[in-house]
């Protein structure tokens, strides 16, 4: 095994034949399903986990097997668990939200950027080679109206993210037959009534009490909907970051890819080092090829003054930016960190 140290150039080149190899693939043993909703556009993906026949009798020479039912998991790969899918590196990933967005004509796109930290980076021609190309033009709710699934779900409205999320939430535990396969131990509920089958309803009705919060912004469209919560399964946070030793889109692309592909729900941004706005913390290129949630840390970003938290404006103008190009920075995810956002 070679010990030989690459260089960052190599780091980076190594990165980018990754993501240009880049195909969808299942782990063994394990096939991609979908399991449809009310809607056409509501396909929820599992991994299907194939096991092998258990032994039942018969002889060395003749032996008898009984055949074991799949078992459906979640799945949190997005297309990368897709054989099937074509991934375009280059257009980032398809927009599985935006046809529920615009059917509430609650939301437009803006003209510029609202940032002007953004404005000033983009009018920098230098930067152009560190920069992803497949840019969108950000979207703001329409003056007066709210664009979040937690005002949705206090207006008891019941949103196909929400559908969404109580079928991923059941995990496809209803094509399970085998009686062994649906025991579940009893536990201790600390005060938590759940049901057996979750429902798009229950799934509004946690949001809107408050015990559950759905991340689920607007520039983020090729998000696959998930929750957050008390009484929902436990959701794993990978960390990512580069850093003022080796600092490439590309990198950060394929530990993305990885981690989803380990089952993170959820990617968390510790970038430092100098052009982090144009790679990993500031591009789109981490939302635009990512089907999770991505956070990151504001105060990191502060330009001016003391690090301390300080009522200043600069790590206001870095939240702007984020949530401009799909962010998740919510205060009660604890993603956001700086002065004004806390």
């Amino acid at each position: 095994m070679s010990t030989t140290k690459l260089t960052r150039r190599e780091q980076r080149e190594r990165a980018q034949r990754f993501i240009d190899t880049l195909e969808g693939t299942a782990f063994p043993n394990s096939q991609r399903i979908y399991i449809p909703g009310s809607q056409e556009d509501i396909r929820v993906p599992m991994r299907e986990i194939q096991l092998s026949p258990t032994l039942i009798g018969g002889s060395k020479d003749n032996p008898q097997y009984e055949a074991n039912e799949a078992i459906p998991v979640y799945d949190t790969s997005g297309p990368y668990g897709d054989p099937h899918v074509a991934i375009n590196v280059q257009q980032g990933l398809a927009k599985l939200r935006q046809p529920w967005i615009d059917a509430r004509r609650d939301c437009e796109a803006l003209s510029d950027r609202s940032s002007a930290y953004t404005r000033e980076r983009l009018a920098d021609d230098g930067l152009n080679e560190l920069r992803f190309t497949g840019l969108l033009t950000p979207r703001r709710a329409i003056v007066g109206k709210c664009v979040t699934q937690l005002h949705y779900a206090r207006q008891g409205i019941v949103t196909p993210e929400m559908e969404f999320i109580a079928i991923r939430e059941n995990m496809g535990r209803e094509r399970i037959r085998g009686e062994v396969l649906r025991q579940q131990h009893p536990g201790v509920g600390f005060g938590a009534r759940l049901p057996e089958n979750i429902t798009p309803e229950f799934v509004r009705a946690e949001v809107a009490a408050g015990r559950a919060i759905i991340p689920a912004n607007i520039n983020h469209p090729e998000s696959e909907p998930m929750i957050i919560g008390r009484n929902f399964l436990v959701k794993v946070n990978a960390n990512i970051g580069n850093s003022a030793v080796t600092s490439s889109i590309e990198e950060e692309v394929e530990k993305l890819v990885w981690a989803t592909r380990w089952g993170a729900d959820t990617v968390m941004d510790l970038s430092t080092g100098r052009y982090i706005h144009e790679t990993a913390s500031g591009s789109c290129a981490i939302v635009r090829y990512r089907s999770v949630r991505c956070r990151s840390t504001r105060l990191w970003r502060r330009s001016t003054g003391s690090p301390k938290i300080s009522p200043g404006k600069p790590s206001a103008i870095r939240c702007s930016s984020r949530r401009n190009r799909g962010w998740t920075t919510s205060p009660s995810m604890r993603a956001c960190c700086c002065a004004t956002c806390r």
